[in-house]
């Protein structure tokens, strides 16, 4: 399958789950990711979810950060470069949706992508092996490259991983280090 193939039959498996299910699911996630061995960093980055395009709710890891007295980041967007900056976000901080639908700050000064430990990085599917298929733009990829090598990239998906669709992914492509789904949390080794 080519990526755009890939986009679009998860698209669709994303919309096929009800609502309730999407939110069981997330909670799922957010359950799996607390007894994960990530909990040692102090900055994190979290994507805002799209609920239009039935995304992860992020809100119950954001909770957790919260309760762990995490510093939390959050991604602006730059379309016209097509990149990403970090602003911390706190219970105070003022959002805006975005001409793309996506929640963000509505000012804040931004912090560099060396500070972030860990990542928790949108997603439509991936593979065993960390390659990752999000919308396109590569927005992430771009991100991902500019934060230390030994930064998390934890990949949040309500479905398994796919055998391997390596062929298909280009240079620029930045890989996950984590997958965590419902059922468990992948190390990519």
């Amino acid at each position: 399958m080519t990526k755009k193939e890939l986009r679009q039959l998860y698209k669709q498996k994303r919309t096929a789950l009800s609502v309730a299910e999407r939110e069981m699911m997330s909670l799922q996630i957010a359950q799996q990711l607390s007894i994960c061995d990530i909990w040692g960093y102090n900055c994190y980055h979290l994507f805002l979810s799209i609920k239009e395009l039935n995304e992860v709710d992020t809100t119950p890891i954001l909770q957790l950060l919260y309760q762990k007295n995490k510093q939390v980041v959050v991604p602006k967007m730059n379309s016209e470069t097509r990149t990403l900056t970090s602003i911390p976000f706190t219970k105070d901080t003022l959002l805006q949706t975005n001409s793309w639908g996506v929640p963000e700050p509505k000012d804040g000064i931004a912090i560099s992508a060396h500070k972030i430990e860990v990542v928790f990085v949108p997603l439509l599917t991936c593979d065993l092996y960390g390659n990752r298929i999000g919308y396109g733009g590569g927005y992430y990829d771009r991100f991902l490259a500019e934060c230390r090598p030994e930064t998390l990239k934890i990949g949040l998906s309500f479905f398994l991983p796919e055998e391997n669709f390596s062929s298909i992914f280009l240079p620029t492509d930045v890989r996950l280090t984590h997958i965590a789904t419902p059922e468990k949390i992948i190390t990519i080794k």
